[in-house]
C-alpha cells in the first residue's frame, strides 16, 4: 500500500513523529479490525443503558464504539480509495472528543471506585489510543469546511442532548459513576457539570484542529 505524503504541518495540528505516522499506515488493516473489534466491544459495554433508553435516543447513546467505527472506516475509506470527506471529518472529531474525554471522566471525575483496575486502565489508555489515531488523518484528509460543519454540528447536537436537553427521557450522556448517590442517578452533582464541560470544551478543540489543519495544508499547497 502507498503511504501518503505527510505535509510538513506545525506540531500543534500534526504531533506525531513521521514514523509513527507511517507505521499506523503500515499496520492500517490492523488497525481497522482493532477498532470495529472496539465498536462490538463498545455497543455491548453500553448494553445497559441502551436496554433503558428509548430506541429514537440510541444514536447519541454510544459515543466512544461510535467514534471507532468512525475510524475504523475511515481508515478503510483511505485504503479503498474512497473519496469521504464527511467521514473522515467524523472520524477526527470522534477520536479527539471521545479519546481525551474518557481519560479525563474516569480519572478526574469518576475515579477508580469499585471498578475492576484492568477495565479501569483499560477505558483510559484504549481511548487515549483513539486521540493518537486522530492525528493520523490529516495524511489523507483535506476537512473540506462542509464536512467539519457536518462533524462539528453533530457532536455539537451530541453535547446538547447528552447534558442539556435530552431527545426524551433522562440525558442521554454515558452513565457516570461519580453520579449514583444510593443506587440512582443525581445530575446536579458537580460531576455531570464537569463532564458537560469536558465535552463542550473539546468539541471546540476538534472544531479548531480540523480547521487549523485545513488552513495550514492550503498555506503549503
Amino acid at each position: 500500500m502507498t503511504i501518503p505524503a505527510r505535509n510538513d504541518l506545525p506540531r500543534y495540528v500534526a504531533p506525531l513523529p513521521a514514523w509513527l505516522e507511517d507505521l499506523a499506515f503500515r499496520l492500517l488493516p490492523l488497525i481497522v479490525l482493532v477498532n470495529l473489534v472496539g465498536t462490538v466491544f463498545g455497543f455491548w459495554y453500553y448494553r445497559f443503558q441502551l436496554e433503558s433508553t428509548p430506541l429514537v435516543a440510541w444514536a447519541v447513546v454510544p459515543d466512544s464504539p461510535v467514534a471507532t467505527l468512525f475510524i475504523g472506516l475511515s481508515l478503510a475509506a483511505y485504503r479503498l480509495d474512497w473519496d469521504a470527506e464527511w467521514l473522515h471529518a467524523l472520524a477526527f472529531f470522534g477520536c479527539i472528543k471521545l479519546g481525551l474525554w474518557t481519560p479525563f471522566v474516569q480519572l478526574v471525575v469518576n475515579g477508580q471506585g469499585e471498578l475492576w483496575w484492568a477495565m479501569y486502565w483499560f477505558l483510559v489508555l484504549s481511548h487515549a489510543a483513539m486521540a493518537v489515531e486522530a492525528f493520523v488523518i490529516h495524511r489523507y484528509a483535506s476537512f473540506s469546511i462542509p464536512a467539519v460543519a457536518l462533524a462539528a454540528g453533530w457532536y455539537w447536537f451530541n453535547d446538547v442532548v447528552d447534558y442539556f436537553a435530552p431527545l426524551v427521557g433522562d440525558f442521554h450522556h454515558t452513565t457516570l459513576r461519580a453520579e449514583y448517590v444510593a443506587g440512582a442517578i443525581d445530575h446536579s452533582l458537580r460531576a455531570h457539570d464537569l463532564a458537560a464541560v469536558a465535552a463542550l470544551s473539546l468539541t471546540l478543540l476538534a472544531t479548531f484542529l480540523a480547521l487549523a489543519t485545513r488552513a495550514e495544508k492550503l498555506k503549503r499547497a
